[in-house]
């Protein structure tokens, strides 16, 4: 089978971000995303989602490297300074590239 090349950026942040970094990540050209809810530990503690102000989410976005790095510097400009979370990029191959 012949796979597609494209980005998997993921986004593991404060629930609070969802709507405006949905609307961010539509805007910037991304053709859809996926919001997970998130539970772990790390460096700032555990995050059990007991309470709505302790949540996190995963936000997926498969799309084109160009999407991939607009979004990425919006995020690290307008909410790393104030939010927690963390953004990584890595290579993806998909099967209907006309999706993202």
């Amino acid at each position: 089978m012949d796979y597609h090349p494209k980005k998997l950026l993921t986004i593991v942040c404060e629930a609070v971000l969802e709507a405006p970094l949905t609307r961010d990540i539509q805007r910037l050209g991304a053709q859809g995303y996926t919001v997970i809810d998130a539970r772990g530990g790390g460096h700032y503690g555990v995050k059990r989602a007991a309470w709505s102000f302790d949540r996190n989410i995963r936000v997926e976005v498969i799309c084109d490297a160009e999407v991939a790095d607009a979004i990425a510097s919006h995020v690290a400009a307008r909410y790393a300074p104030d939010y927690g979370l963390v953004l990584y990029v890595g290579d993806v191959g998909v099967m209907r590239p006309g999706l993202f």
